[in-house]
């Protein structure tokens, strides 16, 4: 949930991040929008045949336009293949590569920053600028939330929009990635990365087992205050997958939009099996194992004293898109390793 989104950009911290992902994700300044992490690099392995540019390459037919999609903000037509597409959303912009549509793509948000080679500019999904975003003459935008007359504003000037909010299931990423293929003229494309994403989650989850479900874990989005994600949230539903048990789930409550801010206290007497950093890229406050450690009581807990303190790539962990399937990949590795409970 990465909105980095961020889910948004989910990984600005502390109360915000909780508020950013709660709207976009996605993982603090927009999600999950998301909210976005600007790293670059990777704290997990990744084999070459998890990148968005490995995807499933299905041939297909020239599109047929028009073609109308039903987003999150009612049913959008394109009445022409977007030759000029601005993306406000760094999963959309991943969408958006990852379907083949990256020669379509002219300007992308500040916080998007995967792939390397995206035109990056001052734009904003936070606070979209209308005046702004014209300049691009863009003929298709993507955005992750109807935020300063979006929709409104860029309909006046004849440009459709399709806001792509952060998912909260697994159906939802697959239909987002759709509905990008679609709206590009990629629709069979993005059929392949849908199956390609399901295979390797799949497969993932088989491999991991059924002999360590019950191990406890914590998901921590932002260190003091600690802030972590209930299994009701994106980020809950795909560690649920391996049958994992969430601490947070005790202290969540309805307010907080499923992500209690936790005391250390809490999470030390919770005596998690797996720890999970979704916040140890510089710029979402660097923390790493040894740093975890070296916390008042931590290094009694399970997770700390077997070596289960598992570093993810921020943004991975906090968009929606194509690279979900990596942090698939790191959760099932680590729930491999873990003792059985």
């Amino acid at each position: 949930m990465h909105t980095s989104s961020r889910l948004a950009a989910p990984t600005v911290r502390a109360a915000a991040l909780a508020a950013t992902l709660a709207v976009a994700l996605a993982a603090l300044a927009a999600s999950l929008a998301g909210c976005a992490s600007a790293s670059s690099g990777s704290s997990t392995s990744t084999p070459a045949s998890r990148s968005p540019a490995s995807a499933a390459s299905a041939s297909a037919s020239p599109a047929t336009f028009p073609v109308t999609v039903k987003a999150a903000n009612g049913t959008v037509t394109i009445g022409a293949e977007p030759k000029r597409i601005v993306s406000l959303s760094p999963t959309a912009t991943e969408d958006l590569y990852a379907v083949g549509a990256a020669k379509q793509v002219v300007a992308v948000d500040q916080d998007s920053n995967f792939p390397a080679s995206v035109p990056k500019t001052s734009l904003s999904g936070l606070t979209p600028n209308i005046e702004a975003i014209a300049k691009y003459n863009p003929s298709l935008v993507v955005a992750y939330q109807n935020v300063g007359g979006l929709v409104s504003g860029m309909t006046k000037l004849g440009v459709p929009v399709l806001i792509e909010p952060a998912a909260t299931t697994l159906d939802g990423v697959y239909a987002e990635i759709s509905q990008i293929g679609q709206a590009t003229g990629h629709a069979a494309k993005a059929d392949g990365v849908v199956t390609r994403m399901k295979q390797e989650i799949a497969a993932d989850v088989a491999q991991a087992g059924a002999g360590r479900k019950g191990l406890t874990y914590y998901w921590e989005l932002s260190a003091s205050p600690y802030y972590s994600v209930a299994s009701t949230t994106f980020i809950g539903q795909v560690v649920g997958l391996f049958g994992l048990k969430n601490i947070a789930d005790a202290a969540n409550k309805a307010s907080n939009g499923g992500y209690p801010q936790l005391s250390e206290e809490y999470i030390v007497a919770a005596r998690p099996q797996i720890v999970f950093l979704a916040d140890n890229q510089p710029s979402d406050g660097g923390q790493s194992p040894a740093m975890v450690a070296k916390r008042p009581g931590w290094a009694a807990i399970p997770a700390v004293k077997g070596g289960e303190v598992i570093p993810l790539n921020d943004d991975v962990a906090s968009r929606w898109g194509p690279r979900l399937p990596q942090l698939v990949a790191a959760i099932a590795q680590a729930v491999k390793r873990a003792p059985k409970p």
